[in-house]
């Protein structure tokens, strides 16, 4: 089984949103084998769940955001297959903890898109309706460039 780990900061808003995203279309695609999660870089919202408005704008499109925050561990490196940071400050971050062998499955999300040339997800945390909008789409043409992807690695 392979393993997927979508990290951004405090892990309440790009990364659950990811990882909601990502059970969403492989439960529509009836893709079996992959088991997703999602950290933060920091612990400031250790045990919430995701922010009420991301909650809202991912239900809005059928999307059931349930993890609930956490931080990223040196051990998560070892557990996951492809670990996929929201930008490059949070690249950094899982950088510093990654040993030489685990840079090969560090990605940004941004490496898996389609649609959007953006090279880093935007935090929408201070901002408004829109920029959760934005995360939701930009996280979705990731997901599925994701997808194709590690369904491209089976073959």
């Amino acid at each position: 089984m392979s393993k997927v780990l979508f990290v951004c900061l405090g892990n309440i808003c790009r990364s659950p949103a990811a990882e909601g995203v990502m059970k969403h279309l492989l439960a529509e695609q009836g893709v079996d084998g992959l088991h997703v999660d999602s950290a933060g870089t920091s612990a400031y919202h250790e045990g919430e769940r995701a922010d009420s408005r991301m909650i809202e704008h991912a239900y809005k499109r059928g999307i059931d955001l349930t993890s609930i925050s956490r931080g990223l561990r040196p051990s998560d490196l070892d557990e996951f297959d492809y670990i996929i940071a929201m930008d490059r400050s949070n690249l950094s971050g899982i950088r510093s903890l990654a040993k030489e062998h685990h840079h090969e499955k560090i990605f940004l999300m941004s490496a898996f898109c389609t649609k959007y040339d953006n090279e880093e997800v935007p935090d929408p945390y201070y901002g408004g309706a829109e920029g959760f909008e934005f995360v939701l789409d930009m996280v979705t043409d990731g997901c599925l460039g994701l997808i194709a992807h590690i369904k491209n690695e089976r073959d």
